[in-house]
């Protein structure tokens, strides 16, 4: 099932991506910090070589697996700008594990060909629902280093992070509050173009994705309501950021995945 469609510059890509990802992740004895932070910035730009191939290609293919392979990809973007201005802010080994994940995940299951007489609202609809992916995926992974953070100096370790923790909080909400503005456009534009987007007389198709993603906009909206009234913060929003990345996750990523994976065929 390996990349059917796949060209041998794809492959190409696809391999040099995971074996610099991997060389960055393991950051082997020999290799200095330096050495293999540009592992991983030459990973990332292999990736998004790969990526523009198989998104600009005839026919183009989407699934669960690029989609998730876009939203990593953006979210070491983001932390690539984010390390020059916090250069302790280190979180080089997850982006590097998850981007051999993503690319290996791709090579696997390449997802299906759009159709060519796809509505040209499509690919908007889907970049703005992929980027609101990533900014939520973004304001994940600060707040899992924010929670790590703070443990460390509950228990008088060195946090190791340099970044004061009011710092990485803003930081997360300003993410959240990115990733729900372009979260609601997406709902938006599925309501306006339902019709094209879906083929369907109803303005908006309801489905397992309308609704986990209905959900996931009521958690964030839910959110941003109890941070901005009610001062939310710690534990309580890091769950609540949780729980609706959790339900985004499933809103398309997840029922591409039942899809594509266990009954093999495409929506």
């Amino acid at each position: 099932m390996i990349l059917a469609s796949a060209s041998t510059l794809s492959l190409t890509l696809a391999l040099s991506a995971v074996v610099a990802y991997a060389v960055s992740a393991l950051a082997l004895p020999k290799l200095s910090s330096r050495s293999a932070r540009s592992a991983l910035w030459l990973g990332w730009l292999l990736h998004g070589a790969l990526l523009l191939v198989s998104l600009t290609g005839e026919p183009i293919y989407f699934g669960f697996a690029p989609a998730l392979s876009v939203t990593v990809w953006l979210v070491t973007l983001v932390y690539a700008v984010e390390s020059y201005l916090f250069p302790m802010l280190e979180m080089r080994w997850p982006l590097s594990a998850l981007g051999v994940a993503a690319v290996v995940l791709v090579m696997v299951f390449p997802g299906s060909a759009l159709l060519p007489n796809s509505s040209p609202w499509l690919p908007v609809h889907w970049a703005l629902g992929i980027a609101s992916y990533g900014l939520f995926a973004t304001a994940v992974a600060h707040a899992w280093f924010m929670t790590r953070t703070e443990e460390r100096i509950r228990l008088g370790q060195d946090s190791h992070s340099g970044v004061p923790l009011l710092t990485i909080e803003r930081l997360t909400f300003r993410f959240i509050k990115a990733g729900f503005l372009l979260l609601s456009a997406t709902l938006v534009l599925g309501i306006l173009f339902g019709g094209q987007l879906y083929g369907v007389k109803a303005p908006l198709k309801w489905d397992h994705k309308t609704a986990f993603s209905v959900l996931a906009w009521l958690t964030f909206a839910s959110l941003l309501f109890g941070r901005a009234r009610f001062g939310w913060r710690g534990k309580r929003a890091v769950r609540m950021l949780y729980l609706g990345s959790g339900l985004l996750l499933l809103a398309y990523v997840g029922s591409r995945f039942v899809m594509e994976v266990f009954l093999v065929r495409t929506p």
